[in-house]
Protein backbone atom coordinates (compact mmCIF):
# COMPACT_ATOMS: atom_id res chain seq x y z
CA UNK A 1 0.00 0.00 0.00
CA UNK A 2 1.45 3.42 -0.94
CA UNK A 3 2.58 5.42 2.08
CA UNK A 4 0.32 8.41 1.33
CA UNK A 5 -2.76 6.18 1.03
CA UNK A 6 -1.84 4.32 4.20
CA UNK A 7 -1.61 7.63 6.06
CA UNK A 8 -4.94 8.83 4.64
CA UNK A 9 -6.68 5.59 5.61
CA UNK A 10 -5.20 5.81 9.08
CA UNK A 11 -6.45 9.36 9.62
CA UNK A 12 -9.89 8.57 8.19
CA UNK A 13 -10.36 5.61 10.51
CA UNK A 14 -9.28 7.65 13.52
CA UNK A 15 -11.59 10.51 12.57
CA UNK A 16 -14.64 8.27 12.36
CA UNK A 17 -13.94 6.78 15.77
CA UNK A 18 -13.24 10.22 17.22
CA UNK A 19 -16.77 11.33 16.31
CA UNK A 20 -18.01 9.12 19.15
CA UNK A 21 -15.06 8.75 21.50
CA UNK A 22 -14.04 12.38 21.96
CA UNK A 23 -17.50 13.70 22.81
CA UNK A 24 -18.04 14.56 26.49
CA UNK A 25 -19.07 11.41 28.33
CA UNK A 26 -20.80 10.80 31.66
CA UNK A 27 -18.60 9.88 34.62
CA UNK A 28 -19.19 7.28 37.28
CA UNK A 29 -19.97 8.68 40.71
CA UNK A 30 -16.90 7.62 42.71
CA UNK A 31 -17.01 6.85 46.43
CA UNK A 32 -13.55 6.76 48.00
CA UNK A 33 -11.95 5.74 51.25
CA UNK A 34 -12.20 2.80 53.64
CA UNK A 35 -15.65 1.18 53.69
CA UNK A 36 -16.80 3.28 50.72
CA UNK A 37 -18.47 0.13 49.38
CA UNK A 38 -21.16 0.77 52.00
CA UNK A 39 -21.88 4.15 50.41
CA UNK A 40 -22.17 2.44 47.05
CA UNK A 41 -24.66 -0.12 48.35
CA UNK A 42 -26.76 2.65 49.85
CA UNK A 43 -26.74 4.42 46.49
CA UNK A 44 -27.78 1.25 44.66
CA UNK A 45 -30.83 1.10 46.91
CA UNK A 46 -31.59 4.76 46.21
CA UNK A 47 -31.61 3.98 42.48
CA UNK A 48 -34.59 1.73 43.18
CA UNK A 49 -32.79 -1.53 42.39
CA UNK A 50 -34.66 -4.58 43.64
CA UNK A 51 -32.20 -7.37 42.84
CA UNK A 52 -28.63 -7.06 41.57
CA UNK A 53 -26.54 -9.64 39.74
CA UNK A 54 -23.03 -9.63 41.20
CA UNK A 55 -20.49 -10.57 38.54
CA UNK A 56 -17.28 -11.93 40.03
CA UNK A 57 -14.96 -14.94 40.11
CA UNK A 58 -14.87 -18.06 42.26
CA UNK A 59 -11.64 -17.28 44.17
CA UNK A 60 -13.06 -14.01 45.49
CA UNK A 61 -16.24 -15.78 46.61
CA UNK A 62 -14.26 -18.56 48.30
CA UNK A 63 -12.02 -16.04 50.09
CA UNK A 64 -15.08 -14.30 51.51
CA UNK A 65 -14.11 -11.03 49.84
CA UNK A 66 -17.76 -10.25 49.04
CA UNK A 67 -19.14 -10.86 52.53
CA UNK A 68 -19.24 -7.26 53.74
CA UNK A 69 -20.67 -6.07 50.42
CA UNK A 70 -23.43 -8.69 50.49
CA UNK A 71 -24.28 -7.73 54.06
CA UNK A 72 -24.46 -4.05 53.10
CA UNK A 73 -26.75 -4.78 50.17
CA UNK A 74 -29.04 -6.76 52.47
CA UNK A 75 -29.01 -3.96 55.05
CA UNK A 76 -30.17 -1.59 52.32
CA UNK A 77 -32.98 -3.87 51.13
CA UNK A 78 -31.35 -4.99 47.88
CA UNK A 79 -31.52 -8.68 47.01
CA UNK A 80 -28.66 -10.28 45.11
CA UNK A 81 -27.63 -13.18 42.92
CA UNK A 82 -23.97 -14.15 42.44
CA UNK A 83 -22.55 -15.12 39.06
CA UNK A 84 -18.98 -16.28 39.70
CA UNK A 85 -18.15 -17.69 36.27
CA UNK A 86 -15.67 -14.98 35.25
CA UNK A 87 -12.21 -16.11 34.16
CA UNK A 88 -9.21 -13.96 33.13
CA UNK A 89 -9.76 -12.40 29.70
CA UNK A 90 -13.48 -13.33 29.68
CA UNK A 91 -14.90 -14.87 26.53
CA UNK A 92 -18.22 -14.29 24.84
CA UNK A 93 -19.46 -17.51 26.46
CA UNK A 94 -18.65 -16.18 29.93
CA UNK A 95 -20.77 -13.12 29.16
CA UNK A 96 -23.61 -15.12 27.61
CA UNK A 97 -23.72 -17.41 30.66
CA UNK A 98 -23.93 -14.31 32.83
CA UNK A 99 -26.83 -12.96 30.78
CA UNK A 100 -28.65 -16.27 31.28
CA UNK A 101 -28.00 -16.11 35.04
CA UNK A 102 -29.36 -12.56 35.19
CA UNK A 103 -32.55 -13.48 33.35
CA UNK A 104 -33.12 -16.62 35.40
CA UNK A 105 -32.72 -14.70 38.67
CA UNK A 106 -34.80 -11.76 37.32
CA UNK A 107 -32.22 -9.16 38.29
CA UNK A 108 -32.77 -5.54 37.33
CA UNK A 109 -29.19 -4.30 37.79
CA UNK A 110 -25.58 -5.50 37.63
CA UNK A 111 -22.64 -5.03 40.00
CA UNK A 112 -19.08 -5.98 39.09
CA UNK A 113 -16.90 -7.11 41.98
CA UNK A 114 -13.37 -7.91 40.89
CA UNK A 115 -10.60 -6.88 38.54
CA UNK A 116 -10.80 -5.77 34.95
CA UNK A 117 -12.09 -9.11 33.71
CA UNK A 118 -15.10 -9.08 36.03
CA UNK A 119 -15.84 -5.43 35.29
CA UNK A 120 -15.62 -5.91 31.52
CA UNK A 121 -17.82 -9.00 31.63
CA UNK A 122 -20.37 -7.22 33.83
CA UNK A 123 -20.52 -4.25 31.48
CA UNK A 124 -21.43 -6.37 28.49
CA UNK A 125 -23.87 -8.46 30.53
CA UNK A 126 -25.70 -5.26 31.52
CA UNK A 127 -25.72 -3.95 27.95
CA UNK A 128 -26.67 -7.18 26.21
CA UNK A 129 -29.39 -8.06 28.73
CA UNK A 130 -31.05 -4.68 28.22
CA UNK A 131 -30.97 -5.19 24.45
CA UNK A 132 -32.01 -8.87 24.58
CA UNK A 133 -28.97 -9.97 22.61
CA UNK A 134 -25.73 -11.92 22.99
CA UNK A 135 -22.19 -10.72 23.62
CA UNK A 136 -21.16 -10.98 19.97
CA UNK A 137 -23.96 -8.58 18.98
CA UNK A 138 -22.38 -5.85 21.14
CA UNK A 139 -18.88 -5.99 19.63
CA UNK A 140 -17.69 -2.79 18.02
CA UNK A 141 -18.70 0.84 18.29
CA UNK A 142 -22.21 1.57 19.67
CA UNK A 143 -23.90 -1.53 18.28
CA UNK A 144 -26.82 -1.50 20.75
CA UNK A 145 -29.83 0.83 20.66
CA UNK A 146 -30.96 0.67 24.29
CA UNK A 147 -28.97 1.80 27.35
CA UNK A 148 -27.54 -0.83 29.67
CA UNK A 149 -29.22 -1.97 32.85
CA UNK A 150 -28.10 0.04 35.89
CA UNK A 151 -24.48 -0.95 36.38
CA UNK A 152 -22.15 -0.48 39.36
CA UNK A 153 -18.52 -1.44 39.96
CA UNK A 154 -16.34 -2.43 42.89
CA UNK A 155 -12.77 -2.82 41.60
CA UNK A 156 -10.55 -5.14 43.64
CA UNK A 157 -7.39 -4.12 41.80
CA UNK A 158 -5.97 -0.68 41.02
CA UNK A 159 -5.03 -0.58 37.39
CA UNK A 160 -7.51 -1.41 34.67
CA UNK A 161 -9.55 1.77 35.04
CA UNK A 162 -12.51 -0.16 33.66
CA UNK A 163 -14.61 1.28 36.49
CA UNK A 164 -14.45 4.61 34.64
CA UNK A 165 -14.47 3.73 30.94
CA UNK A 166 -17.00 3.10 28.18
CA UNK A 167 -14.89 0.23 26.85
CA UNK A 168 -14.97 -3.50 27.55
CA UNK A 169 -12.67 -6.14 26.09
CA UNK A 170 -14.13 -9.60 25.40
CA UNK A 171 -12.27 -12.58 23.91
CA UNK A 172 -13.41 -14.85 21.11
CA UNK A 173 -14.49 -18.28 22.36
CA UNK A 174 -12.18 -20.21 20.02
CA UNK A 175 -9.29 -17.96 18.97
CA UNK A 176 -9.18 -15.87 22.17
CA UNK A 177 -8.71 -12.80 19.98
CA UNK A 178 -9.63 -9.74 22.01
CA UNK A 179 -12.48 -7.58 20.72
CA UNK A 180 -13.73 -4.27 22.04
CA UNK A 181 -17.21 -3.13 22.96
CA UNK A 182 -17.35 0.67 22.94
CA UNK A 183 -20.48 2.42 24.16
CA UNK A 184 -21.12 5.28 26.62
CA UNK A 185 -23.76 3.02 28.17
CA UNK A 186 -20.93 0.92 29.64
CA UNK A 187 -19.87 3.65 32.06
CA UNK A 188 -20.96 2.63 35.58
CA UNK A 189 -23.46 4.79 37.39
CA UNK A 190 -21.30 4.61 40.52
CA UNK A 191 -18.16 2.90 41.77
CA UNK A 192 -16.47 2.31 45.14
CA UNK A 193 -12.70 2.81 45.33
CA UNK A 194 -12.31 1.05 48.65
CA UNK A 195 -8.71 0.45 49.79
CA UNK A 196 -9.83 -2.13 52.35
CA UNK A 197 -10.98 -4.39 49.51
CA UNK A 198 -7.57 -4.03 47.81
CA UNK A 199 -5.55 -4.50 50.99
CA UNK A 200 -4.83 -8.20 50.47
CA UNK A 201 -3.78 -7.91 46.83
CA UNK A 202 -0.46 -9.80 46.29
CA UNK A 203 2.61 -7.66 45.48
CA UNK A 204 3.06 -8.99 41.93
CA UNK A 205 -0.55 -8.19 41.03
CA UNK A 206 -0.30 -4.78 42.70
CA UNK A 207 2.79 -4.09 40.59
CA UNK A 208 1.35 -5.25 37.27
CA UNK A 209 -2.01 -3.53 37.67
CA UNK A 210 -0.32 -0.33 38.82
CA UNK A 211 1.78 -0.29 35.65
CA UNK A 212 -1.41 -0.87 33.67
CA UNK A 213 -2.76 2.37 35.13
CA UNK A 214 0.49 4.17 34.31
CA UNK A 215 0.29 2.92 30.73
CA UNK A 216 -3.25 4.28 30.41
CA UNK A 217 -2.23 7.69 31.70
CA UNK A 218 0.86 8.00 29.51
CA UNK A 219 -0.69 6.68 26.30
CA UNK A 220 -3.73 8.93 26.73
CA UNK A 221 -1.50 11.97 27.23
CA UNK A 222 0.91 11.43 24.34
CA UNK A 223 -1.84 10.45 21.89
CA UNK A 224 -3.33 12.90 19.40
CA UNK A 225 -6.78 12.99 21.00
CA UNK A 226 -5.70 14.41 24.34
CA UNK A 227 -7.55 17.50 25.52
CA UNK A 228 -7.50 19.66 28.68
CA UNK A 229 -9.60 17.18 30.65
CA UNK A 230 -7.43 14.29 29.51
CA UNK A 231 -4.29 16.16 30.48
CA UNK A 232 -5.59 16.73 34.01
CA UNK A 233 -6.53 13.10 34.59
CA UNK A 234 -3.37 11.73 32.98
CA UNK A 235 -0.99 13.95 34.91
CA UNK A 236 -2.82 13.29 38.18
CA UNK A 237 -2.61 9.54 37.66
CA UNK A 238 1.07 9.61 36.68
CA UNK A 239 2.10 11.59 39.76
CA UNK A 240 0.06 9.37 42.08
CA UNK A 241 1.61 6.23 40.60
CA UNK A 242 5.22 7.40 40.70
CA UNK A 243 4.71 8.50 44.31
CA UNK A 244 2.72 5.52 45.64
CA UNK A 245 3.16 2.34 43.60
CA UNK A 246 6.47 1.23 45.17
CA UNK A 247 4.97 1.64 48.65
CA UNK A 248 1.76 -0.18 47.70
CA UNK A 249 3.84 -3.10 46.39
CA UNK A 250 6.21 -3.20 49.38
CA UNK A 251 3.58 -2.55 52.07
CA UNK A 252 0.13 -3.65 51.00
CA UNK A 253 -1.35 -2.71 54.38
CA UNK A 254 -0.69 0.99 53.73
CA UNK A 255 -4.24 2.16 53.07
CA UNK A 256 -3.12 5.64 51.99
CA UNK A 257 -0.97 4.14 49.22
CA UNK A 258 -3.78 1.75 48.28
CA UNK A 259 -6.31 4.58 48.05
CA UNK A 260 -3.91 6.71 46.01
CA UNK A 261 -3.45 3.84 43.54
CA UNK A 262 -7.21 3.32 43.35
CA UNK A 263 -7.62 6.99 42.46
CA UNK A 264 -4.81 6.71 39.90
CA UNK A 265 -6.56 3.78 38.26
CA UNK A 266 -9.83 5.73 38.13
CA UNK A 267 -8.12 8.81 36.68
CA UNK A 268 -6.34 6.65 34.11
CA UNK A 269 -9.68 5.19 33.08
CA UNK A 270 -11.18 8.66 32.69
CA UNK A 271 -8.21 9.66 30.54
CA UNK A 272 -8.52 6.78 28.07
CA UNK A 273 -12.29 7.14 27.83
CA UNK A 274 -11.75 10.06 25.49
CA UNK A 275 -8.15 9.65 24.36
CA UNK A 276 -7.89 5.84 24.02
CA UNK A 277 -4.57 4.00 24.16
CA UNK A 278 -1.76 3.12 21.76
CA UNK A 279 0.81 0.58 20.66
CA UNK A 280 1.60 -0.62 24.18
CA UNK A 281 -1.90 -2.05 24.35
CA UNK A 282 -1.78 -3.26 20.76
CA UNK A 283 1.23 -5.44 21.53
CA UNK A 284 0.13 -6.43 25.03
CA UNK A 285 -3.35 -7.49 23.92
CA UNK A 286 -1.84 -9.91 21.44
CA UNK A 287 0.64 -11.32 23.94
CA UNK A 288 -2.36 -12.00 26.15
CA UNK A 289 -4.42 -13.56 23.36
CA UNK A 290 -1.58 -15.80 22.16
CA UNK A 291 0.15 -16.78 25.39
CA UNK A 292 -2.08 -15.69 28.25
CA UNK A 293 0.34 -13.00 29.42
CA UNK A 294 -1.56 -10.98 32.07
CA UNK A 295 -2.56 -7.63 30.62
CA UNK A 296 -0.92 -5.43 33.23
CA UNK A 297 2.33 -7.38 33.07
CA UNK A 298 2.36 -7.18 29.29
CA UNK A 299 1.80 -3.42 29.38
CA UNK A 300 4.56 -2.98 31.94
CA UNK A 301 7.11 -4.83 29.82
CA UNK A 302 6.12 -3.15 26.55
CA UNK A 303 5.76 0.45 27.82
CA UNK A 304 9.45 1.48 27.87
CA UNK A 305 10.00 0.01 24.38
CA UNK A 306 7.12 1.99 22.88
CA UNK A 307 8.19 5.17 24.63
CA UNK A 308 11.65 4.78 23.10
CA UNK A 309 10.04 4.54 19.65
CA UNK A 310 7.76 7.54 20.27
CA UNK A 311 10.45 9.93 21.56
CA UNK A 312 10.69 11.73 18.23
CA UNK A 313 6.98 12.28 17.62
CA UNK A 314 6.00 12.78 21.26
CA UNK A 315 9.11 14.37 22.76
CA UNK A 316 7.33 17.53 23.90
CA UNK A 317 4.52 15.67 25.65
CA UNK A 318 6.94 13.20 27.21
CA UNK A 319 8.94 16.18 28.45
CA UNK A 320 5.76 17.64 29.99
CA UNK A 321 5.25 14.40 31.90
CA UNK A 322 8.85 14.36 33.10
CA UNK A 323 8.59 17.93 34.39
CA UNK A 324 5.27 17.26 36.13
CA UNK A 325 6.73 14.14 37.77
CA UNK A 326 9.71 16.11 39.06
CA UNK A 327 12.27 14.38 36.86
CA UNK A 328 13.78 17.61 35.51
CA UNK A 329 13.00 21.14 34.35
CA UNK A 330 12.26 22.79 31.03
CA UNK A 331 15.80 24.11 30.60
CA UNK A 332 17.02 20.59 29.86
CA UNK A 333 15.12 20.36 26.58
CA UNK A 334 12.54 17.93 25.26
CA UNK A 335 14.92 15.17 24.19
CA UNK A 336 16.73 14.95 27.52
CA UNK A 337 13.48 15.00 29.48
CA UNK A 338 11.92 12.32 27.24
CA UNK A 339 14.96 10.14 27.96
CA UNK A 340 14.49 10.75 31.67
CA UNK A 341 10.88 9.60 31.46
CA UNK A 342 11.87 6.35 29.75
CA UNK A 343 14.58 5.81 32.36
CA UNK A 344 12.07 6.44 35.17
CA UNK A 345 9.66 3.84 33.78
CA UNK A 346 12.47 1.29 33.52
CA UNK A 347 13.59 2.12 37.07
CA UNK A 348 10.04 1.74 38.40
CA UNK A 349 9.66 -1.63 36.68
CA UNK A 350 12.88 -2.84 38.27
CA UNK A 351 11.91 -1.55 41.71
CA UNK A 352 8.57 -3.39 41.76
CA UNK A 353 9.86 -6.61 40.20
CA UNK A 354 8.57 -6.41 36.63
CA UNK A 355 10.71 -8.61 34.34
CA UNK A 356 12.21 -7.11 31.20
CA UNK A 357 11.62 -10.21 29.07
CA UNK A 358 9.46 -13.31 28.83
CA UNK A 359 10.21 -16.84 27.65
CA UNK A 360 6.76 -17.48 26.14
CA UNK A 361 7.28 -15.78 22.77
CA UNK A 362 8.10 -18.26 20.01
CA UNK A 363 10.10 -17.37 16.90
CA UNK A 364 7.47 -18.87 14.63
CA UNK A 365 4.77 -16.62 16.09
CA UNK A 366 6.52 -13.29 15.58
CA UNK A 367 5.07 -12.52 12.15
CA UNK A 368 1.50 -13.09 13.30
CA UNK A 369 2.06 -11.12 16.51
CA UNK A 370 3.47 -8.17 14.57
CA UNK A 371 0.65 -8.30 12.00
CA UNK A 372 -2.00 -8.29 14.72
CA UNK A 373 -0.33 -5.54 16.75
CA UNK A 374 0.07 -3.27 13.72
CA UNK A 375 -3.53 -3.87 12.69
CA UNK A 376 -4.84 -3.02 16.15
CA UNK A 377 -2.50 -0.08 16.57
CA UNK A 378 -3.68 1.47 13.32
CA UNK A 379 -7.01 2.23 14.98
CA UNK A 380 -5.52 4.07 17.94
CA UNK A 381 -4.70 7.82 18.04
CA UNK A 382 -0.97 7.24 18.46
CA UNK A 383 1.65 9.97 17.90
CA UNK A 384 2.81 8.15 14.76
CA UNK A 385 2.69 4.84 12.93
CA UNK A 386 5.09 2.08 13.82
CA UNK A 387 6.78 0.43 10.87
CA UNK A 388 6.93 -3.34 10.61
CA UNK A 389 10.65 -3.56 11.34
CA UNK A 390 10.21 -1.38 14.44
CA UNK A 391 7.37 -3.52 15.78
CA UNK A 392 9.27 -6.72 15.08
CA UNK A 393 12.34 -5.38 16.89
CA UNK A 394 10.10 -4.46 19.82
CA UNK A 395 8.67 -7.98 20.06
CA UNK A 396 12.12 -9.54 19.77
CA UNK A 397 13.33 -7.24 22.53
CA UNK A 398 10.80 -8.89 24.86
CA UNK A 399 12.16 -12.40 24.20
CA UNK A 400 14.31 -13.99 26.87
CA UNK A 401 17.84 -14.78 25.66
Amino acid sequence: MPAFYKEWLYKAKRSLTAMVITKPQPKALAFTGADSVKDLCRTISQFGVQKVLIVTDKPLVELGALDSTLASLTDNGVAHEIYDGVLPDPTQKVVDDGIAALKQAQCDAVMAFGGGSSIDAAKVIALAAANDCKAEDCLGLKQCKLPALPFFAVPTTAGTGSEATMIAVISDNETHEKNGVIDPALIPRATALDPLIMKGLPPHITAATGMDALTHAIEAYIGVWEMPETRYYSMSAIKLIFDNLPEAVANGDNLDAREAMAMASYYGGLAITNALVGYVHAVSHNLGAKYGVPHGLGNAMVLPHVLELMKGAAAEKMADIAIHAGLGDASEGHAVLADKLVAKVRELNATIGIPETTDVIQEGDIKDLVDAALQEGSGYPTPRYLERDECEALVRGLMAA
